[in-house]
């Protein structure tokens, strides 16, 4: 199977199914396409065709991206922007997409995670515990000044 080779047609079809089950960037679809063994002008033709007819946005992958990550995976803007980055997505688009993160939302999604890490860190002093929690909440992605904002106020328990 992984020598047929696909007409244009055909791998469109196959391109607008795959586009259709989630929001894809053009990176992932160039690299699905890769696959159906067409030549470069006519992945650029396939791509062209699901630009035009909206089956792939860039920006509303990144809105959707963004708010996916932070929502279920409770990751960080900054964890965000690397993972977009990582997928050729511009600035623009990257801009647009951090909007979707409510900034209250963000706020206490950071202070539970916060929480909630600083609790299973039991048996430790507590600055270690700070230490911990610290590194933890900065590498899901959270900018570290407010991480060590938060983290104020667990000194004195």
């Amino acid at each position: 199977m992984a020598d047929q080779v696909y007409t244009v047609s055909q791998a469109i079809e196959k391109a607008k199914k795959y586009c259709a089950y989630q929001e894809r960037c053009q990176s992932e679809v160039r690299q699905k396409l890769r696959a159906f063994n067409i030549t470069s002008e006519e992945r650029e033709e396939v791509l062209m065709n699901l630009i035009q007819e909206n089956y792939l946005n860039e920006e509303r992958f990144s809105q959707a991206y963004a708010r996916g990550k932070f929502r279920i995976k409770h990751w960080g803007r900054k964890k965000i922007v690397m993972a977009l980055k990582q997928k050729d997505i511009s600035e623009y688009c990257i801009k647009k997409g951090m909007v979707e993160i409510d900034e209250l939302e963000y706020k206490k999604v950071l202070h539970e995670l916060i929480d909630k890490t600083f609790d299973k860190n039991r048996g430790i002093q507590n600055y270690q515990r700070i230490a911990k929690t610290a590194q933890y909440v900065i590498g899901r992605g959270f900018e570290s000044n407010l991480v060590w904002e938060q983290l104020k106020t667990y000194k004195n328990d």
